[in-house]
Order: C-alpha cells, then sequence, then structure tokens
C-alpha cells in the first residue's frame, strides 16, 4: 500500500491527558500515542516524571556527553507533549480541569483518593465532562484493605506470585526467588490499561458516556499467571521455581553447549523424535520413559541430565544449524547488543530514531503493532519538561489560556 493510501493512525482525534508518571501509565499513553492519540503529560514543573532523573545512563548529545534526559524517561514517553502545571496551586488544578474538559480519556496512578482534595477525581470531573474516560492505574485497587498502600513493580512480582516461579529451584546452586529482568507488572498494567481505554472508548460511542476504570498491578500480575495459576487452581498443584524448565512441557528450556547455552523448545513428539535424531541418540524417542510428553515431564530427572551430556559436544552455532534443519525450535540467548544486531530485528526495523532537541536523534524500540492500512506513526520524541505547555493551552483551551 502506497503512502497516498494509508489512512490516520486509528486513535486520531482522541485527546488523552496524562497526569500518570514512572512506566504502567506513560506505558499506555504511549500506546495511545503511536497509535495516533494527542497525548498531554502533565509534569511538576522543575522536576517532572520520577524517571526523568533515573540514570544513569543519559541520553548524549552528538559530541559524547550526557544531556539531562534519562535513558529510563526516553522508553516510555515517545509521541507526548509535555506541559508543566503545578497540580497543588489552585491554578494548576484550573488548568488541568479545563483540560479534562477537552479530554476523551485521563490516565492517572496517584494513591487512592490522592486527586480528590485537588478536584481532580473522577466523581468531581464527569460533573463537568460525562463523556470522559478515566483511566485510574494502582497497586492494589479502588478497593479491598490493601488499597490504600503504596505499589510497586517489584513488590508485586513478590506478592502476586511471579518470584515463587522465577529462579533456581531450591538445592541447586543459586537458588531462590527472582524477579524479572524488567519491570514485567507494570509494562503488562500498561498493556490492560490501553486495551480498557479502547474497549471504554468503543463502549462511550453506543452509550455517550465515559466510565472509570479501576487497574490494579496486583489484579493484573495474577491474571497473567496464565497456566501456572491454572495448574493450581484445576490441577490442585502449587507450582514451583523451576529455573528455565517448563512446568508441563519437556525438554522446554536452557542447555548448556560447547561454548555456551541455547534454548530448546520442543512442543511436541515429533519434534523430539527429530531432536533424537539430531543428537545421535534415535532410541530416545522410543523409550517408553521419554515417549510421549507426558512420560518426559514424569521422567524429567532422568533425561534432562542425558539431554545435556549430549549437547555440550558441539557448540551453539552448530546445534541451532542442525536444529533448525530438521524443524526442532530452539534458539541462542542473546545479549540485548546482540538483540539489536540481530538479522531478524534489523529486518523489522525495531530500532528507530527521531530528531531530538538535545541530543541531535534519540534511538527507541519501534512498537511491534503493524496495521496495515493505518500504521503506528512516530511524531515526536519523548519530551523535554514543560516544552508544550504554551502550545497544549493554546489548543485546547484557546489563545487566552495560555496568554
Amino acid at each position: 500500500m502506497s503512502n497516498a493510501e494509508l489512512r490516520p493512525p486509528p486513535l486520531t482525534g482522541v485527546r488523552v491527558l496524562d497526569l500518570s508518571r514512572v512506566l504502567a501509565g506513560p506505558w499506555a499513553g504511549q500506546l495511545l500515542a503511536d497509535l495516533g492519540a494527542d497525548v498531554v503529560k502533565v509534569e511538576k514543573p522543575g522536576a517532572g516524571d520520577d524517571t526523568r532523573a533515573w540514570g544513569p545512563p543519559y541520553l548524549k548529545d552528538e559530541s559524547g556527553r550526557d544531556t539531562s534526559e534519562a535513558s529510563y524517561f526516553l522508553c516510555a514517553n515517545r509521541n507526548k507533549r509535555s506541559v508543566a502545571i503545578d497540580i497543588a496551586s489552585p491554578e494548576g488544578q484550573a488548568q488541568v480541569r479545563a483540560l479534562a474538559q477537552q479530554a476523551d480519556v485521563l490516565l492517572e496512578n496517584f494513591k487512592v483518593g490522592g486527586l480528590q482534595r485537588y478536584g481532580l477525581d473522577y466523581a468531581s470531573l464527569k460533573q463537568a465532562n460525562p463523556r470522559l474516560v478515566y483511566c485510574s492505574i494502582t497497586g492494589f485497587g479502588q478497593t479491598g484493605p490493601y488499597a490504600a498502600r503504596a505499589g510497586y513493580d517489584f513488590l508485586i512480582q513478590g506478592m502476586g506470585g511471579l518470584m515463587s516461579v522465577t529462579g533456581q529451584p531450591d538445592g541447586e546452586p543459586g537458588a531462590g526467588p527472582q524477579k524479572v529482568g524488567v519491570a514485567l507488572t507494570d509494562i503488562m498494567t500498561g498493556l490492560y490499561a490501553t486495551i480498557a481505554v479502547q474497549a471504554a472508548l468503543a463502549e462511550r460511542a453506543t452509550s455517550g458516556l465515559g466510565q472509570h476504570i479501576d487497574l490494579a498491578l496486583l489484579d493484573v500480575q495474577i491474571a497473567c499467571l496464565a497456566n501456572q495459576a491454572s495448574n493450581y487452581l484445576a490441577g490442585g498443584l502449587v507450582p514451583r521455581r523451576m529455573g528455565n524448565a517448563h512446568p508441563n512441557i519437556v525438554p522446554y528450556q536452557a542447555f548448556p553447549t560447547a561454548d555456551g547455552d541455547i534454548i530448546l523448545a520442543v512442543g511436541n513428539d515429533g519434534q523430539f523424535a527429530k531432536f533424537c535424531v539430531v543428537a545421535g541418540h534415535p532410541e530416545w524417542s522410543s523409550d517408553e520413559r521419554f515417549a510421549s510428553n507426558a512420560q518426559r515431564v514424569a521422567n524429567r530427572a532422568v533425561l534432562v541430565p542425558l539431554l545435556r551430556q549430549a549437547t555440550v559436544m558441539r557448540t551453539s552455532t552448530d546445534w541451532i544449524a542442525a536444529l533448525e534443519a530438521a524443524g526442532v525450535p530452539c534458539g541462542p540467548i542473546n545479549r540485548i547488543d546482540e538483540v539489536f544486531a540481530d538479522p531478524q530485528v534489523v529486518a523489522r526495523g525495531l530500532q528507530i530514531a527521531l530528531p531530538h532537541a538535545l541530543a541531535g536523534s534519540v534511538p527507541l524500540v519501534a512498537n511491534p503493532i503493524r496495521l496495515s492500512g493505518s500504521p503506528v506513526a512516530y511524531q515526536r520524541p519523548p519530551p523535554l519538561l514543560g516544552e508544550h505547555t504554551e502550545e497544549v493551552l493554546a489548543q485546547w483551551l484557546g489563545a487566552a489560556a495560555a496568554a
């Protein structure tokens, strides 16, 4: 499809007022902005989003010197405009209320009741704008005995069960619960928030009314336990830490090679038979202990050491070439630099660059959503603090508001 035939991004014309900070809320705001929404990020004058100070590393300018922009902030604030407003002041509260009257969506992640004292809670704002979709993101939700508590990704990974199934098993070197290497609960909450906002906008097209979205990090983390939760609820099995192994499939984990490690992801008995041929042990696939996945799971403690003894005899490159040729799912364990150098990643354009006022350009990770007719658009780099205050106030509220 030529550029002339492309339609505007799907959320073009939707106005989003983003009062959130750090990651879960900003992640949702960035996704909505990538999809075409006009996202205005409200930040505290002189300080801004907490993550602006979460460095090093910082974005470097063209001479290699650090700028004031922390790399963390860059990951979740593309395509937004920043306005600096002090919501603790009466004037700032009035400005935000006026902006909310012009908005379709408001994102916030203050503590429960935190915006009520400013007259910026849902009950207050819906009086002037009943079409407003108001999304509140908290650690534990708007109700329940923990509602007033602050919630952080690391804390929720522990409380929500994720760390109980992540890490080496008891009795092995390095055993103990382990958090995921990125703030995954925050990211997943941002994704759920994006879905919920779009659902509420779709419903508004019929009812004409907005609504309050109550999203909790703990709720999201538990919802995303997926098969591990089902293993417990339906099977009565309390999942445990298994390192890189899979609770329901064998072999489906990392294995050592002569020069590193590879991932072996055997999803069915046919693939296991193919692996056995490549490994030089075709008899394993007909062994009654290993012939079916259920038998392999039951005899994991016997099979996995046998596989490790075989995999260490060849290099990672040799294994991957041979297994891919045989149709056995496998792959390397890449460092982040290797990820962005991977030919598939390069071909898919997952690293982008946008012009930046302080650095000349800023490298970013592309949005993975690919829409054929109304694709994601990269309009703006992550904004400088308060960069668009006058522009937004003029556009949303009229020229007099910016005077």
